[in-house]
């Protein structure tokens, strides 16, 4: 539509000027020296206009002319350049489909003439890896370096990446600590750390980093807390096995309150405590927590503890009843704390009311030996019985007994030979099961 309207302007201002040149063409008289031309305007002004053509058409022809290298040399690397793309694509594909030495090759045959050299360079480093090529991969990260130097957490990232998948945990410690150093607050980087610290047992690395992985929220809150949880954990594994007091001490008193406070920790720690012997610290630190924060698995190992003070801590243990009457941990834990006391009857009495609320195994196992010791067999015998029961996947099936008051069985059928290849321990066995 432009150009119509273009091509009727043009039209319309043709036959204007040859109107106005056959109504009056003009006069020019140009006189120079002893010369001078005379003619019309008309053919004048045509004349210029074809010279000015001309020349215009001379120039633009030179101009072409000259510049043909350059165009060329821009031909060139247009050319070069699509073919860098098509490589680069073929490239990634046949990374992410597996065939890693033609990755490798199409990734790296153009990667100089390609409008991005790094992701060729990255990409063919993560090819040489999985062909466990792996000064190739240096050489491709190197190169990929070179290439865009402001790139270097990149570069670096790539590198820290692909030696945690090879174990390289010194190497990849000196890159991340190198990464961290000129991008402290990259959030990758920081988790890329937290992996290192965990697979090389860095604990008190781990834990200086805690308050940076918090801060710029590198993991979720719930895995920030176990992850809290875990290292103060291995933290007091690693003080214990000092076999140092001060040293554990020392170890809980940096933790923050919110570990402090998780019952799972103080399981551990008191554990360490009592290795160490520190029976009534353990006491005091379980009686304190249970008072706080009701938990089954601290109150059952308060009946493990032998503090000096027997008699107040199953006082203490029994402040508990009001609260939780029916509770058969603290039923046992109470029986076990009477036992300590030798006061055999209230255990007694605790161990059966545990069983009546909640039968269980150590109940069982504790009544049982109780009335063995007080002259009850068949009832500690029913205990025991009743203990293995409750561990059994499988009920016992149907089977005839002999009667009781018989001194000696009388065998229904003969009994069958016994092989000679039979050792003497077994053949002991098999005698006795018989006789």
């Amino acid at each position: 539509m432009k150009t119509l309207i273009v091509a009727l302007l043009v039209l319309a201002l043709s036959v204007f000027v040859a109107l106005a040149v056959k109504h009056d063409n003009g006069y020019i008289l140009i006189g120079y020296g002893n010369w001078s031309v005379e003619g019309s305007l008309a053919f004048f002004v045509l004349l210029d206009l074809l010279l000015f053509g001309l020349l215009y058409a001379g120039i633009r022809l030179l101009s072409r002319f000259l510049g043909l290298p350059r165009r060329l040399r821009d031909w060139r690397r247009r050319r070069e350049a699509v073919r860098a793309r098509k490589a680069l694509t073929q490239g990634l594909v046949e990374l992410s489909e597996g065939h890693w030495k033609s990755a490798e090759k199409n990734l790296v045959r153009h990667a100089r003439q390609s409008e991005t050299p790094l992701l060729n360079y990255l990409a063919a480093a993560r090819s040489a890896q999985q062909q466990g090529a792996y000064d190739r991969r240096d050489h491709y990260l190197q190169l990929a370096h070179e290439s865009m130097p402001s790139a270097d957490v990149a570069v670096g990232l790539t590198q820290a990446e692909l030696q945690l998948a090879h174990e390289q945990l010194e190497q990849a410690l000196a890159t991340l600590k190198h990464l961290r150093s000129i991008a402290p607050r990259h959030t990758h980087v920081l988790k890329l750390l937290k992996e290192l610290y965990e697979r090389l047992g860095d604990w008190e690395e781990l834990y200086h980093l805690l308050p940076e992985l918090k801060k710029r929220r590198v993991v979720g809150h719930d895995e920030l807390e176990a992850l809290e949880l875990k290292v103060c954990g291995n933290l007091l594994d690693q003080a214990a096995r000092s076999g140092e007091l001060e040293r554990l001490d020392q170890a809980w008193r940096r933790f923050p309150a919110s570990a402090r406070g998780n019952q799972a920790l103080i399981t551990r720690y008191a554990g360490h405590l009592m290795d160490l012997g520190q029976q009534d610290r353990v006491e005091k630190l379980l009686r304190e927590t249970i008072s706080r924060h009701w938990n089954p698995e601290l109150v059952e190992r308060y009946s493990r503890v032998d503090s000096s003070d027997l008699v107040r801590q199953l006082s203490s243990a029994e402040g508990w009843l009001k609260a939780h009457p029916r509770d058969p941990v603290l039923l046992l834990t109470l029986g076990r704390l009477s036992l300590k006391n030798r006061l055999w009857g209230k255990a007694r009495s605790y161990l059966e009311a545990s069983i009546g609320i909640e039968p269980g195994t150590a109940a069982y196992r504790e009544l049982g030996a109780l009335l063995e010791s007080m002259g009850e067999p068949d009832k500690a015998m029913a205990c025991y019985r009743a203990g293995l029961e409750l561990v059994s996947d499988m009920p016992l099936p149907e089977l005839p007994a002999p009667p009781r008051g018989n001194g000696q069985l009388e065998a229904a059928e003969p009994s069958p030979a016994v092989p000679t290849d039979v050792n003497p321990p077994q053949l002991g066995m098999v005698a006795e099961g018989k006789a």
